[in-house]
C-alpha cells in the first residue's frame, strides 16, 4: 500500500469547493456523537448507543434504500438498564427518513479519525485539479453524482444489508477515477512502507491504478477478512463513474508540467 502526500500538478483556480468539502466533513465528524473525543474510536456504552441512533437516522442503509421502508425498531440513543447497562434501547422510529437524502448526509459521516483524515488526504491531493478542470459548480455536481452512484451501486449489490453505509470514499473514488483519465502522467509523491517510509515520485496511473486494483480485489471477496467493514464495492463503482464522466474531457485537458529534478547541480527535465 502506498500513501500519496503530494502531486506535481499546479492549478489556476483556488479550489473553494474542495476546501469547503474538507471543512464540512471534519466539522460533521466533530459533531458526530461518540467519535470525535476518542482517537481510537472506543467509547462508553452510552456514547455507542447515541452513535448507533445517529447513524440509523442519517446514514445509508442498503435495505432501506432499495426496498424504501424503515425498520420497525431503531436505536433511541438510550441504554437499557440505566448507566450500567450493556445494550441499547430500541423502539419504533419517531422520525421520517428520506432514503434518497440519506445518501447525501452519509457522504459527510465517518467512523473514526483515521477514516475521515484518510479520505480528506486523498481529496486534498487530487480534488483541486479536478475542480480546476471542471469549474466550481460542475465539480460540486460531479462529486455528488459519484457519491450517489457509489452508494446506489453498493446498495444494489448488498440489498439485504442493514449495516449503515457512511463516508465520502465513494465520491472521492470518483475524483480519483477522473484524475486517472485526465492526468495519468502527473507525478505523485508517495510514501512506500519498506522497513521505513520511502518517498517516491510515481506517475498517477501507477498510484491510482494500483489503488483501484486493490479495491477491486477486496470487493471481489478474495480478501473478506480485510474488507469486512469497508464498502470496497462502493469505491469501485465511484471510481468507474468518475472515469466515465471525465472521459469526454480528456482531449481538451492540458498535460501536467514535466517533472524536474536536480542533476549534477542543474535543473534537468526527465520523462520518467
Amino acid at each position: 500500500m502506498v500513501i500519496p502526500v503530494h502531486d506535481v500538478n499546479p492549478t489556476l483556480r483556488t479550489p473553494y469547493v474542495t476546501y469547503a468539502l474538507i471543512a464540512a466533513n471534519i466539522l460533521v465528524f466533530l459533531w458526530t456523537p461518540g467519535l470525535a473525543g476518542s482517537v481510537s474510536g472506543d467509547s462508553s456504552v452510552s456514547q455507542l448507543c447515541h452513535l448507533q441512533a445517529f447513524l440509523e437516522h442519517y446514514a445509508v442503509v442498503p435495505r432501506e434504500l432499495i426496498h424504501h421502508q424503515l425498520p420497525q425498531l431503531v436505536a433511541t440513543g438510550d441504554v437499557a438498564g440505566g448507566p450500567n447497562g450493556t445494550a441499547c434501547v430500541a423502539a419504533p422510529p419517531d422520525y421520517q427518513k428520506s432514503q434518497q437524502l440519506s445518501v447525501f448526509t452519509a457522504m459527510f459521516l465517518h467512523g473514526s479519525w483515521l477514516h475521515v483524515l484518510g479520505n480528506m488526504l486523498f481529496l486534498w491531493i487530487f480534488g483541486n485539479n479536478i475542480e480546476d478542470r471542471l469549474g466550481h459548480v460542475r465539480f460540486a455536481l460531479f462529486y455528488a453524482v459519484c457519491g450517489y452512484a457509489a452508494a446506489y451501486g453498493f446498495a444494489f449489490l448488498n440489498s439485504d444489508s442493514t449495516d449503515p453505509l457512511i463516508g465520502a470514499s465513494g465520491a472521492i473514488a470518483g475524483v480519483l477515477g477522473a484524475y486517472l483519465v485526465l492526468y495519468p502522467k502527473a507525478r505523485v509523491w508517495v510514501l512506500v512502507p519498506f522497513l521505513v517510509f520511502l518517498p517516491l515520485r510515481l506517475p498517477a496511473w501507477i498510484v491510482l491504478g494500483f489503488w483501484f486494483v486493490l479495491q477491486a480485489f477486496y470487493s471481489s471477496g478474495d480478501a473478506v477478512s480485510s474488507a469486512g467493514t469497508v464498502a470496497y464495492a462502493a469505491h469501485v463503482v465511484g471510481f468507474l463513474v468518475g472515469m466515465l464522466l471525465a472521459w469526454p474531457l480528456r482531449k481538451g485537458t492540458p498535460p501536467p508540467p514535466e517533472p524536474r529534478r536536480l542533476l549534477f547541480g542543474r535543473q534537468a527535465r526527465h520523462s520518467w
